[in-house]
């Protein structure tokens, strides 16, 4: 009795661990479920999560206010994130066969557009067609056979007052519509634009947005079906012209001021875009602005008017004008942000190669990866002041 008491305690024993097991290994995938659960969320909240199409940038900052990314698969976007937008015959481009300046789409443009046709134009026709006039007169009137006997006048009063005074009205007529165009030309942009920095490179365009993330898009020129290598990307009609259409397009916003920054990293460059009644040198290490307005949307073409090199002949520029909200939809599809409304820009936008420009975060981090982390490392040596010089210095480091 006693070892069929003992048999049995063992036996109930054995069921009770069993039992035990069985318990815990439902909780274990049970718990860990619950752990991954929440990590699998927070990855489909994540912008990074859209799944997007072969070109196009759609990564934003991970972070709680990071700005919701534009659709992806939307028929409206079209390679590297950009609105599909055709150009449009006659508008923003040249057109052979054509006398004259391009449509303009900004009140600068339009402006000179009108002071083109309206003073120059019927000036420069005026003065051309009395010269000409003129010297026929002479050639007929004063001709040997007309007039044997040269007159030996000397002085005409009325003459000289008439030849000095009608060249003074009209650069006056001339002089005072261009100084306003050339004022508004250099207005400083209103609180509120949109920032495009302009970075020539040989031979092609780089440009960043300071006021919508700091993205970069790099543009060159769409070369020919019979001139591309394998792998790379033929221009077709719906690009642009020839030498002109551009892989990535620079989108605008139509309505809103545009802050012009331009500079470059190796030669002189200038960023022309007729249509906009822009032309502005990029020269290295100088920043040049300008503003202006787009009154319209479409594609509008420009090249690189400054020679440059070899290849200054192959650095195009497409802009691409939408409404404001397409823009917005573009830059946090390029894993931008939009800046507060009505805000002037706060932005630091270093020239190439100084301190804080991209080249030298690019050069810091790759020497930080090179090098490794410094070691022994523990905080700063706080700040102080050097005496009447105010230079702050490391403790210890006065008079170095």
């Amino acid at each position: 009795m006693r070892i069929l008491g003992m048999r049995g305690l063992a036996i109930a024993a054995g069921l009770a661990l069993a039992s035990l097991g069985g318990v815990a290994g439902q909780a274990a995938p049970a718990s860990q479920a619950a752990a991954t659960a929440p990590e699998t969320g927070a990855a489909g909240a994540a912008p990074q999560a859209a799944a997007g199409p072969a070109g196009v940038s759609n990564t934003a900052p991970t972070s709680a206010a990071a700005p919701a990314t534009a659709n992806p698969s939307s028929p409206a976007l079209a390679e590297d994130g950009g609105y599909a937008m055709a150009p449009t015959p006659g508008v923003g481009q040249p057109t052979p066969g054509t006398v004259g300046l391009q449509p303009q789409v900004t009140k600068n443009g339009v402006f000179a557009h009108w002071m083109h046709n309206a003073i120059l134009m019927p000036t420069i026709t005026a003065v051309s067609l009395l010269v000409l006039a003129l010297l026929f007169w002479v050639v007929f009137r004063y001709r040997r056979a007309a007039n044997p006997v040269p007159s030996k006048t000397s002085h005409n009063t009325v003459i000289e007052i008439i030849w000095t005074l009608a060249p003074v009205i009209i650069l006056v007529l001339i002089a005072v519509p261009s100084i306003g165009l050339l004022s508004a030309q250099f207005k400083p942009a209103p609180a509120g634009a949109v920032t495009i920095k302009a970075i020539g490179n040989q031979w092609y365009w780089t440009y960043q947005y300071p006021d919508n993330g700091g993205f970069e898009v790099t543009a060159n020129m769409l070369k020919e079906a019979k001139d591309v290598g394998a792998g790379e990307r033929a221009r077709t009609d719906a690009d642009g012209p020839r030498l002109l259409a551009t892989d990535n397009r620079i989108v605008l916003p139509v309505g809103v001021p545009i802050r012009l920054i331009t500079t470059a990293n190796d030669v002189i460059h200038s960023w022309a875009v007729p249509a906009f009644w822009i032309k502005l040198d990029a020269i290295p290490g100088r920043l040049n602005e300008t503003s202006f307005t787009i009154d319209k949307p479409g594609l509008y073409f420009g090249q690189c008017s400054e020679l440059c090199g070899a290849r200054h002949a192959f650095m195009p520029i497409a802009v691409q004008a939408v409404s404001p909200a397409q823009f917005a939809a573009w830059v946090r599809a390029k894993g931008g942000s939009m800046p507060t409304p009505g805000q002037a820009s706060d932005k630091v936008i270093p020239q190439p190669g100084a301190d804080g420009s991209a080249a030298k975060v690019e050069e810091a981090a790759e020497t930080a990866n090179a090098t490794g982390p410094v070691e022994n490392v523990t905080t700063a040596a706080p700040a102080t002041t050097q005496g009447a010089t105010s230079n702050p210095a490391g403790a210890g480091n006065a008079g170095l």
